[in-house]
C-alpha cells in the first residue's frame, strides 16, 4: 500500500491547482489477464482485444466483435497542451503507481475506477463463465488498483447477471471483500428484462442491504456505432448517453428507488443538465397519463433523482448551473482518465475554465463534496486543506 499523497512531489505549486476527485476513470487490464487469474478452458472464452492495422477486434466465447480505432491525432494540440490520444496513452492507464503520479500532476485526488476489457462482459452468455470471470476480475482489481492506494482509489465490482443469484451473492462477496461500488450496464444482457421488471428485485435489496454504490457507465448498451454517413462520429458518441437516462427512468419508474430509498445510484460519464430535464418530463408522463401509471410512487419521479441519483461530466459548460439554477446538487466532476473525450493533458485548464469565477461553496460541492458524499472515506485532496 502507498502513502499515496502529492505532497512529495517538489516545486509543484499546489496552490495553483483545483483539486477534485473523478466519479469516472478506466484501468486498462493485462492483454493476457484472464489467462493470469483463470484456468485456461475459462479464459480462452473471456474477453481478447487485438488492435491492429487501425482496427480492434474483440473476441467473446466465439464471437468476433470488430471496430475502428480512433486515428492517431499528429502534433494535435488542445489550446497549447497535448491531447492524450489511443495511441499515446500515459503509463499510468494500466499501471497503479504510474497513475497516481498522473493523478497527482493533473489534481485529481479520489478516483472511481471502471474495468476496459471487463465492460464486455455484458456480451457473455454462459453463465458459469462470467460467474467466474467476474469474480476473478473482481479479486484481481481490488488486488492491483484498489488496495494499492485504498485512501485514493475506489474500483467498481462486475456483476454476473445472467442468473440473478448470482449478482446478489457477488454483490454480498464484494461487500465483504472491500469493495464501495458495483458497475451495471445500461441495459442487462440480451434476453433478459430491463432494469424495471421485479426479476430484478433481489438485486436492488441486496444492494441496498450492503450499503454499495450503484454505478452504471454509459455506452454499454451493446452496439457501438448505429449511425454511418454524414455526422456520424458525433452522432453515435451522443447515442451513447441516453442508455443512462434509459436505465435511471426504468429504476424510478419501475419503484426500485422507491422500494429502496438509500440506494444511491451514479450515472457515469454521461453528462449532468439531462437529470433535472429528464424528472420533469417523467413527471409529466406520470402526472398528465396517471390512469395508466404503474406503480404508484410514493412521490413524484424528479424527487427520486435529486434525492439517489448523481451524475458525472467531463467538460459540460451547463454543470455549475445545473447545479446553481436547477438546485440539482448531485453532480461531480469525472476526468474520465485515459479515454480521448477526458481530460488527461488539460484537467488543470479544464477545472480553471469552469470554476475560477463559481461561488467556493458550488465549485467544492461539484470537484469533491458530491463524490464525498458516496465515498466518505476518500476524504478531502490535500490541496484543498
Amino acid at each position: 500500500m502507498l502513502d499515496a499523497g502529492p505532497a512529495a512531489q517538489k516545486g509543484n505549486s499546489m496552490e495553483k491547482k483545483i483539486w477534485a476527485n473523478s466519479g469516472d476513470s478506466h484501468f486498462l487490464e493485462p492483454e493476457n489477464l484472464f489467462q493470469q487469474i483463470l484456468p485456461p478452458a475459462l479464459a480462452e472464452r473471456m474477453p481478447r482485444s487485438v488492435k491492429e492495422d487501425g482496427w480492434e477486434t474483440v473476441y467473446i466465447d466465439g464471437e468476433t466483435i470488430r471496430r475502428p480505432l480512433p486515428k492517431p491525432i499528429r502534433d494535435g494540440e488542445f489550446a497549447g497542451e497535448t491531447i492524450a490520444t489511443l495511441s499515446s496513452r500515459p503509463p499510468g492507464a494500466g499501471n497503479t503507481v504510474e497513475r497516481l503520479k498522473d493523478l497527482d500532476q493533473e489534481g485529481i485526488w479520489g478516483e472511481l475506477t471502471f474495468p476496459s476489457l471487463g465492460m464486455w462482459a455484458n456480451q457473455i452468455k454462459d453463465p458459469l463463465l462470467i460467474r467466474e470471470g467476474a469474480k476473478a476480475l473482481n479479486d484481481w482489481a481490488l488486488s492491483e488498483i484498489q488496495h494499492v492506494a485504498p485512501n485514493r482509489l475506489v474500483v467498481t465490482a462486475t456483476l454476473p447477471l445472467l442468473r440473478v443469484e448470482d449478482a446478489v451473492a457477488e454483490v454480498h462477496r464484494a461487500a465483504a471483500a472491500g469493495f464501495y461500488a458495483v458497475f451495471l450496464p445500461t441495459v442487462p444482457p440480451q434476453g433478459l428484462p430491463s432494469y424495471n421488471n421485479d426479476v430484478w428485485e433481489p438485486l436492488w435489496q441486496a444492494i441496498e442491504e450492503t450499503g454499495l454504490i450503484l454505478t452504471i457507465h454509459i455506452g454499454t448498451d451493446g452496439e457501438t456505432a448505429p449511425f454511418r454517413g454524414p455526422g456520424g462520429a458525433v452522432l453515435n458518441y451522443v447515442e451513447t448517453t441516453y442508455g443512462g437516462q434509459r436505465a435511471v427512468t426504468q429504476l424510478i419508474t419501475g419503484g426500485a428507488l422507491d422500494r429502496h430509498p438509500t440506494m444511491k445510484v451514479l450515472v457515469s460519464e454521461g453528462g449532468a443538465a439531462w437529470a433535472p430535464f429528464l424528472g420533469d418530463r417523467m413527471n409529466e408522463g406520470y402526472r398528465q397519463h396517471s390512469m395508466f401509471v404503474r406503480p404508484v410512487l410514493s412521490m413524484l419521479p424528479k424527487e427520486f433523482i435529486y434525492r439517489q441519483v448523481y451524475v458525472s461530466f467531463q467538460h459540460d459548460e451547463t454543470a455549475v448551473q445545473t447545479v446553481v439554477g436547477m438546485g440539482y446538487q448531485n453532480v461531480m466532476f469525472g476526468s474520465d482518465y485515459p479515454h480521448l473525450e477526458g481530460t488527461y493533458g488539460h484537467t488543470q485548464k479544464t477545472l480553471h475554465e469552469l470554476f475560477d469565477d463559481v461561488d467556493p461553496a458550488v465549485r467544492h460541492r461539484i470537484t469533491v463534496g458530491a463524490f464525498a458524499e458516496l465515498f466518505p472515506h476518500i476524504g478531502e485532496p490535500p490541496g484543498n486543506l
